[in-house]
């Protein structure tokens, strides 16, 4: 702390570049006697430049008391700035608790609303300096190139190939007889959905005499399913992308996904990369992930379609790729940061609330979580905060959902159908109606992604085994999809 107060006591240019100099040497001192590397420093460099909240720059408690600043409860407890000409929220985040900002929406003008709603900013822009030699460098050296992405970003420095290609040996597809009954099951349940889509018939339709024009479906030849890996190990992405692949007749799938600091690939991964009949499998992530399936290398086949969720990196790696008129690949679209909406009214579980707010914002800092209160007392409103709370804490991803909660609202609405016209404005990624006859709801929804009715079909549900797809993006029609469950004892 010594170099750090003389640092900041320094005012000549030469003192500071003297004092700085000090500073950095005993941080690097400190980081080689813990086994942290510039590139782990340079990682975490890469993650602060994107978050999405900061602290105001004032002191932490201890450091203020030394110089005598006195810090308000009002400081220490507001985490979250209210936006600028909006109606100022009931409730802010509070002696640590997890609580999301609540506005009453009928108080509120429409511009108001929108401050109130906008999504967390994407820096896309700002990354693009990063990612752009990162899929050069693939671009030109191939495997090479991944190999020391691999170490540089996954730590697996002792990988010997960036690919596992078909048929894959049963020593990587060890699992216990649970997790595979749940993939199977997960499996015939995507595969009977997508098999329904299925247009069998072409479309014919005689737009005058004489003239017939036809509509009919092909698959693409060769698609690249990236699955992310970097916080959890995410099975149901791949079924999501591997499953619909497989039923349209895609002729070659390929699979990216990071390796494991031992340059394994998760077992999970390569069980469903074995039943959807992927023929590799990419040990990378991130934005070299995309340029190795977008060219192609030593060891990986070029695909002709891009489709997948990622991170900030991945999504600028896709659109970089996607705008190269040499790569000559197509993705899915931009995916943006996770969100879900949840409409509650008298007759909801809180716990159940809880559950499906929390299901989103444990994703990432950056995903967004709303509810919309349908004529809620404020014991009931409680209620639901408590179990958000209680909850959270329980997770091990609560530093996450801290991130995610400080751009989270809660919108007290008087109707029903006040509630939906304010979801359809924000349009949900995923909307969850916990209220009275909400089958009947359902039909003043125009804008969402997809739709979770009734107090028994969490969210969670759609993520991994109901059938419908999670990676909504792979779909191309304007559809809105739905699930219904019922308790059956």
């Amino acid at each position: 702390m010594e170099e750090a107060e003389e640092l900041c006591d320094a005012t000549t240019r030469e003192n500071i570049a003297f004092e700085a100099a000090d500073l950095i040497y005993f941080a690097l001192t400190k980081c080689i006697s813990a086994g942290v590397t510039l590139a782990d420093v340079e990682r975490s460099l890469d993650a602060k430049s994107l978050k999405v909240k900061r602290r105001q720059g004032d002191a932490k408690g201890k450091w203020a008391e030394k110089e005598g600043i006195t810090t308000s409860s009002k400081a220490e407890n507001e985490s979250v700035k209210v936006v600028p000409g909006a109606v100022k929220p009931v409730t802010e985040q509070k002696d640590g608790r997890i609580q999301m900002k609540r506005f009453d929406a009928s108080a509120a003008t429409p511009a108001q609303l929108d401050e109130i709603l906008k999504r967390p900013a994407q820096k896309t822009n700002d990354i693009m300096g990063i990612v752009t030699p990162i899929v050069n460098d693939v671009r030109t050296r191939g495997d090479a190139a991944l190999l020391d992405l691999a170490a540089k970003f996954d730590k697996a420095t002792g990988l010997k190939s960036p690919v596992l290609k078909a048929p894959y040996a049963p020593e990587l597809m060890q699992l216990d007889a649970a997790t595979i009954e749940a993939i199977d099951v997960s499996f015939e349940n995507i595969r009977k959905f997508h098999e329904g889509q299925k247009e069998d018939q072409p479309l014919i339709v005689e737009t005058m005499p004489g003239v017939r024009c036809s509509r009919f479906v092909r698959a693409i030849e060769r698609v690249g399913c990236y699955i992310p890996g970097g916080t959890a190990v995410l099975p149901s992405t791949a079924l999501m992308l591997g499953v619909p692949a497989l039923v349209a007749g895609c002729k070659k799938i390929v699979f990216a996904s990071p390796p494991r600091p031992d340059g394994s690939c998760t077992p999970e991964i390569v069980y469903v990369a074995h039943k959807v009949g992927a023929e590799a499998i990419v040990l990378a992530g991130g934005a070299q992930a995309v340029a190795a399936l977008a060219y192609g290398t030593e060891s990986i086949p070029k695909v002709d379609k891009i489709l997948g969720p990622g991170n900030q990196f991945v999504t600028a790696g896709k659109m970089l790729v996607s705008n190269d008129t040499s790569a000559g690949i197509s993705i899915d679209m931009p995916a943006g940061p996770s969100e879900v909406l949840v409409v509650a009214d008298s007759e909801a579980n809180p716990a159940f609330v809880a559950s499906d707010l929390l299901s989103q914002a444990e994703h990432g800092v950056d995903s967004q979580v709303i509810l919309i209160a349908v004529d809620l007392t404020e014991e009931q409103l409680k209620a639901i905060e408590n179990e958000v709370h209680n909850q959270a804490m329980k997770l091990p991803r609560v530093d996450i959902v801290r991130g995610a909660i400080t751009h989270s609202v809660t919108l007290q609405s008087k109707t029903i159908e006040e509630a939906i016209r304010l979801s359809n404005v924000y349009a949900p990624e995923h909307l969850i109606l916990q209220v009275r006859n909400a089958s009947k709801v359902v039909d003043l929804v125009e804008h969402a992604g997809s739709i979770f009715v009734g107090p028994w079909t969490p969210e969670s549900v759609g993520d991994y085994s109901a059938g419908v797809n999670h990676s909504l993006r792979m779909f191309v029609y304007c559809l809105l999809f739905t699930v219904e469950m019922s308790l059956t004892l």
